[in-house]
């Protein structure tokens, strides 16, 4: 089964567009991404930079609107991700318990919809589709 886990930093939505990481911050989620990629699980990650470098486009009447970051009306923003393969949703919350994060973050963990979980009609009419990269 594949989880992401998303990850929440405490004070994101409003941080500077060149903010950083400590490099002690950064080498405690080396040490974990490291035990994640060891253990066989990690498929993919990421961070991403701060919303105050964002945009956001919202479709209000069918049409799209850009808002350039920071967006003033968040609260919580994502700071990055892993996508996971593990065994149930039990492992996949251990991972995220495992994490170093930092005072007040959070860690999201959701389980990726696979095509094999929705009925028939919905499975043909995505057939043929594989989305990535070659």
């Amino acid at each position: 089964m594949r989880f992401m886990m998303l990850m929440i930093p405490a004070g994101y939505a409003t941080a500077a567009p060149d903010v950083m990481p400590s490099a002690e911050a950064v080498e405690a989620m080396m040490k974990y991404n490291e035990e994640l990629k060891r253990a066989g699980v990690l498929l993919a990650l990421d961070g991403l930079h701060p919303p105050s470098v964002g945009a956001r486009v919202s479709f209000k009447g069918g049409k799209p609107a850009v808002t350039n970051g920071p967006f003033a009306e968040v609260k919580e923003v994502l700071g990055g991700y892993w996508m996971i393969d593990v065994r149930s949703r039990e492992e996949a919350i251990e991972w995220a318990r495992r994490c170093p994060a930092g005072d007040n973050d959070v860690i999201e963990v959701r389980r990726v919809q696979e095509v094999s979980d929705f009925p028939e009609d919905v499975q043909k009419a995505a057939e043929g589709f594989s989305g990535l990269k070659s």
